[in-house]
């Protein structure tokens, strides 16, 4: 029995099939990558998160998108899906099909056991690359806990976190306020 190497497909390949797939990958180097569904927190806390974002955003020159607007890290060439883009402006997009973003400002991701690692190390390694993202957050789905990376003009990263049901988490690159409480409204945190 002789094992014959994966395919690896072009950047054209992949989007041919990802437009018309049952399910989302993500891309890089010639290799997709299956997502699988999410938790109810996670989707409560991507849920709520967009409202607050909305609300306040409405009306200015920002767009809010769920998780089915993927991204494109042109410097690097990975694709993924984020929980939660931001992007102020003129929104850029990779072709006409308008389902590849260039030009995010903020990336949220909420953390779940099987993806916290690679949102920590790798995937905020390529989002780094991205000139127009200002803002990185993290959102724990097990607890309140928050953690804002912000872009500063020295191209280093300052964290902000903010762990407190009651407490609030400034956004400063779009000028947005995130109270923990509306972000884990309905979820079901552990006591103690």
């Amino acid at each position: 029995m002789s094992l014959q190497p994966k395919p690896r497909l072009t950047p054209e390949d992949y989007l041919a099939l990802e437009r018309s797939a049952d399910c989302k990958s993500e891309y890089f180097n010639g290799e997709t990558f299956a997502m699988t569904g999410a938790s109810e927190p996670h989707n409560l806390v991507v849920i709520n998160t967009i409202r607050e974002l909305s609300t306040q955003l409405k009306k200015r020159p920002c767009k809010v998108y769920a998780n089915d607007m993927r991204v494109k890290v042109d410097p690097t060439g990975l694709y993924t899906y984020p929980d939660v883009v931001v992007t102020c402006g003129k929104a850029q997009f990779d072709g006409m099909h308008l389902d590849t973003l260039l030009n995010p400002t903020v990336i949220v991701e909420v953390l779940s056991d099987s993806t916290e690692a690679y949102d920590r190390g790798r995937k905020f390694e390529h989002y780094r690359k991205l000139d127009s993202l200002a803002e990185y957050l993290l959102i724990a789905q097990n607890r309140p806990h928050v953690e804002s990376y912000r872009r500063q003009a020295s191209q280093e990263w300052l964290l902000t976190e903010c762990s407190a049901l009651d407490g609030t988490l400034r956004l400063s690159s779009i000028d947005c306020d995130l109270a923990l409480a509306e972000i884990y409204d309905k979820v079901e945190l552990p006591e103690g």
